[in-house]
């Protein structure tokens, strides 16, 4: 760990290039440049899971943390290479007193040439993120709408400042929901005439995962609490019986068919640090986030 006080994010570049050419590995190896905006409070679990996702996606991680105060102004920065790290970068950058209105000043002197940005705002993000000093570096912008105190009301305020390359943590979450229903809807079945979701009240996912239903089956979809935590079911009724996708714990749960025997499913509940990886897979706009955030309804 290389730490640097009352620093400049040239310094701070010019650190890493020096770690790197010290162990004989330069940086041609990165792949991306990954930007995180948190506080104080998040930014240790969101750091460790861009550094575990490193270990697929080997990239430059540069954690912004502004602390807006009264005090004088500078920039301290811990920076590691390699290591106990993986193959990537790090920096941890805090922006004290004036400093913190300028993350974006910093950032750009650590922005790896040639390679993709993402942006990355583990808590609070900004309004429209594509226009955010941050943001505008970034071909995709990661948001988590889980973590704020109302995420139902956050899922709006995504849906309004909504651009091409934007997501959200909370719709990754129902990959492994997704894929099960595609797979069991794969086989022949009967006409769907409507649909539930089962989820504990107020779970931004179940309520994109109903919008999802909807938009695909083009049935009624109702939203269902239930007293198990996350998404527990989804329902889909048919004349002959209903088709049942049910999660029976932390990774695995059961398929229910009309004339079938129950099957036994993976539907594993993910962590920060997978999702993240999941999100650095792909770099082009997924459009149908979109087209389902669009359907978010007014409270």
């Amino acid at each position: 760990m290389i730490r640097l006080e009352d620093t400049s994010g040239g310094a701070v570049a010019a650190a890493i290039a020096a770690e790197r050419h010290r162990m004989g590995s330069p940086a041609t190896g990165m792949v991306l440049t990954l930007l995180i905006l948190s506080d104080e409070e998040t930014q240790a679990d969101a750091t460790a899971a861009a550094v575990h996702a490193a270990r697929q996606h080997p990239m430059r991680i540069v954690t912004l943390i502004p602390r807006a105060s009264s005090k004088p102004s500078r920039i301290d920065a811990e920076v590691s290479v390699g290591g106990d790290d993986g193959p990537g970068e790090v920096a941890v950058i805090r922006l004290r007193g004036d400093r913190a209105e300028h993350a974006n000043s910093v950032a750009i002197p650590l922005l790896l040439s040639d390679t993709p940005v993402i942006a990355y705002w583990p808590h609070e993000s900004p309004d429209v993120p594509d226009a955010d000093p941050i943001g505008r570096h970034a071909q995709r912008r990661i948001t988590d709408a889980a973590t704020a105190e109302d995420p139902v009301g956050e899922l709006r305020r995504r849906r309004d400042g909504y651009r091409p390359g934007d997501t959200d943590l909370t719709w990754t979450r129902l990959t492994p929901w997704r894929t099960v229903l595609a797979s069991m809807l794969d086989r022949p079945y009967g006409h769907i005439t409507s649909a539930s979701v089962h989820a504990e009240d107020g779970n931004p996912s179940a309520l994109l995962l109903k919008l999802w239903l909807h938009h695909t089956l083009k049935v009624p979809v109702s939203l269902e609490v239930s007293t198990a935590p996350g998404i527990s079911e989804v329902r889909l009724t048919t004349p002959e019986g209903d088709l049942v996708a049910a999660r029976d714990g932390e990774a695995e749960g059961h398929l229910s068919r009309p004339g079938f025997p129950d099957a036994r499913i993976a539907i594993h509940r993910r962590n920060l640090a997978e999702l993240l990886s999941e999100e650095l897979r792909r770099l082009d706009p997924d459009e149908l986030f979109g087209e389902v955030l669009k359907l978010v309804p007014d409270a």
